[in-house]
Formats: structure tokens, C-alpha cells, sequence
């Protein structure tokens, strides 16, 4: 298979399309202007080609300098299981490295945990560092 990986933001349209094989949306509930301003400001991006199709798709956010977090991690359901997730990590932390960026992290989908732990990722421990904001008790 003839693929083509990109440091570069793919076209809103096809990134839309990429992302909604996920479902995550169903929970964030962004327009494709939206997903591609969010995209569009990350410090590293990796796109993946099969011809002219976006079928993968990686990115991090970072200061530059001492933390780096990965999200998007994203294959197409048609290619996965080609080793096409486990590339993407791999150059997405390898842009990390080359910079100097000392602390990488990532956000993971649920029930992906062992595909990160084989890629050099653990788990954070209950007493480690690190919450989600879900609001104030009271507020709606």
C-alpha cells in the first residue's frame, strides 16, 4: 500500500470525516469550522495518505519547550490493524524528541490502553498528577 505521511493539517471536509469514524463527536458536538480551528492550532501535525484519501491522522499540542500532550490519534476503521496507528505515534513522538520536549503525554480513547503501553506509554497511577474539569458541584 502506497502511503504518504504529511506534517501538515488536512482539509477541514476530509479531517471532518476522519473524525466522525470515532464517535467522539457525539460528545463534543463541533462544526467542521470548529474541528479544524482546533486542529489548526497545534503545534505538530501528521497526516496519512492513501492516494489522495486521509486515512489517518495524529497531532500534538505543546509549549514548545517542557510538556507535549498527543490527541487525535485517529486510523480510518478500513486500515487499521496495518501498524499505520503505531507509525503515526512513533513519528508524533519522535517531533517531540527531536525538540527537546521533555515531558510527552497523551489522551487516549477508552480501551486503547495496551495498544500505548506497547509503544513505551503507562497509565498514570490514582495518586499521580492530573484531573478532568466536569464543573462545579451545582452548576449545569
Amino acid at each position: 500500500m502506497n502511503l504518504t505521511y504529511e506534517s501538515r493539517v488536512p482539509a477541514p471536509g476530509d479531517f471532518w470525516k476522519l473524525f466522525a469514524t470515532t464517535g467522539w463527536n457525539d460528545e463534543y458536538h463541533l462544526s467542521v469550522e470548529e474541528l479544524n480551528a482546533a486542529i489548526s492550532h497545534s503545534w505538530y501535525a501528521l497526516s496519512v495518505f492513501h492516494d489522495d484519501r486521509l486515512m489517518g491522522f495524529g497531532r500534538v499540542v505543546s509549549d514548545g519547550v517542557l510538556h507535549a500532550m498527543i490527541y487525535d490519534l485517529i486510523v480510518d476503521p478500513e486500515y487499521r490493524g496495518q501498524g499505520i496507528g503505531a507509525e503515526i505515534l512513533e513519528r508524533l513522538v519522535e517531533a517531540c524528541r527531536a525538540d527537546g520536549i521533555r515531558d510527552i503525554q497523551l489522551f487516549s480513547a477508552r480501551g486503547r490502553r495496551d495498544f500505548y503501553e506497547k509503544r513505551g506509554f503507562r497509565a498514570r497511577a490514582d495518586e499521580s498528577p492530573g484531573m478532568d474539569y466536569v464543573g462545579r458541584k451545582g452548576e449545569t
